[in-house]
């Protein structure tokens, strides 16, 4: 009989580790900072992987590669490399060139075939990538190699750039005495609007499973998570989401324990997803903001993203200042053909639009509530019965200088 699923863990110290994984670290020198740079993880034989992809038109080369091997090999990976400080996108043909050196590089290492290797990149773009110094780390890198949880813990650092904190979640559950491990990691704080994906972010499991079910797993997930979060309107050049599961928990993904692996795949998705916002770049309060009653999820998406990216309202969000005609308006602008006189909107627990038009309201208590960090702002259109859930921030002078002076 299957237990009850455990906490999903987020402070340092708390992860647990799936079984067949084993993590390394490396100092390449990519980071002006001097701070680690390169993320290995390396799989047991047998793993299985699926991946959602950045939708960005120009997509960085490890994307291309990424979705190349993950085609050549049949989901069979092995091998995940990340490096930070560089993108490896508008590169031209010699970026696509470099990626796969350094995936040749790697699976000769390690004895596996080139299309085992998974790449990924996040940092500036439009610099070339720096394929040597990436090349000469892999021997620490693999000598390196370790299962533990200060591992993967260096792991969630490596990958970070403008992030103030690694994002980790962990869960277990058990299948007739066999316990199934995830383990979550991410990095993201800025150029966040998923279009499939949202920067990069690995979810590790050691329950056996083909990369048919994997993919169909991770679809759902990362439309009910990733999906749903923006910080400010922009979708990176790089953006991966890769579930990879190795097997070795003697535990398959059969209909017996499909519903529970959702379940625990959705909540790891969902809390990294969180984390990213809660760590938006400048970012002093995240918003819940649910939009009800529309007819269609992909039109009450329309609606959380036109409200999400209008620069109007997340600065008055920033001033805690509750200008709910702001709200109105950028739901009246987006696309959506809604009646204005059926709006309804609240802030917290107090409606200030009714049918359209402003409803008394107690404005000193709803500026309390939006100078919380979380705060809550719900909109009725009366169109349908589809309800979302969406995560978003304000818009603080400190993105302005953060982004400003990112590249120099």
């Amino acid at each position: 009989m299957n237990q009850p699923l455990r906490p999903v863990c987020r402070a340092p110290g708390e992860i647990r580790v799936p079984l067949g994984f084993t993590f390394a670290t490396a100092i390449a020198g990519i980071k002006q900072s001097g701070r680690p740079d390169l993320a290995l993880a390396v799989a047991g034989e047998g793993a299985t992987a699926a991946a959602v992809f950045t939708r960005n038109r120009v997509a960085a080369a490890p994307v291309e590669v990424g979705r190349a091997h993950l085609k050549g090999s049949k989901g069979k990976i092995r091998v995940v490399l990340i490096n930070s400080g560089n993108a490896n996108c508008a590169t031209g043909p010699a970026g696509k060139t470099a990626c796969e050196r350094v995936c040749k590089e790697t699976a000769c290492m390690f004895q596996f075939r080139d299309n085992e290797v998974f790449p990924s990149s996040t940092g500036i773009i439009g610099v070339p990538l720096p394929t040597e110094k990436i090349i000469a780390k892999l021997s620490d890198l693999a000598v390196n190699l370790s299962s533990s949880e200060a591992s993967a813990q260096a792991f969630a650092n490596a990958i970070l750039t403008t992030d103030t904190r690694p994002k980790t979640a962990s869960a277990q559950f058990t299948v007739a005495g066999k316990p199934v491990t995830l383990l979550g990691v991410a990095k993201g704080s800025g150029m966040i609007h998923p279009k499939m994906a949202t920067m990069l972010a690995y979810i590790f499991t050691d329950i056996a499973a083909g990369p048919r079910d994997l993919q169909q797993h991770l679809s759902a997930a990362t439309n009910a998570t990733f999906n749903s979060i923006s910080v400010d309107g922009d979708t990176s050049t790089n953006d991966t989401v890769l579930l990879i599961a190795s097997g070795k928990s003697g535990a398959k993904l059969i209909p017996a324990t499909r519903s529970k692996f959702t379940h625990v795949l959705r909540d790891i998705c969902e809390s990294l997803s969180e984390q990213i916002v809660s760590d938006g770049e400048g970012a002093t309060h995240i918003i819940h903001l649910s939009i009800e009653q529309a007819r269609t999820r992909e039109e009450s998406l329309q609606i959380a993203r036109a409200i999400s990216h209008s620069p109007l309202v997340k600065t008055a969000w920033a001033g805690a200042d509750p200008n709910w005609g702001r709200i109105l308006a950028a739901i009246g602008n987006s696309g959506v053909p809604v009646d204005p006189v059926r709006v309804q909107i609240h802030i917290g627990d107090q409606q200030v639009c009714r049918n359209g038009a402003i409803h008394p309201f107690d404005e000193p208590r709803a500026h309390r509530h939006l100078s919380q960090p979380d705060a809550s702002i719900r909109v009725q259109l009366r169109r349908g019965k589809t309800n979302l859930q969406f995560l978003t921030t304000d818009l603080t002078t400190e993105y302005v200088h953060i982004n400003a002076d990112y590249s120099t």
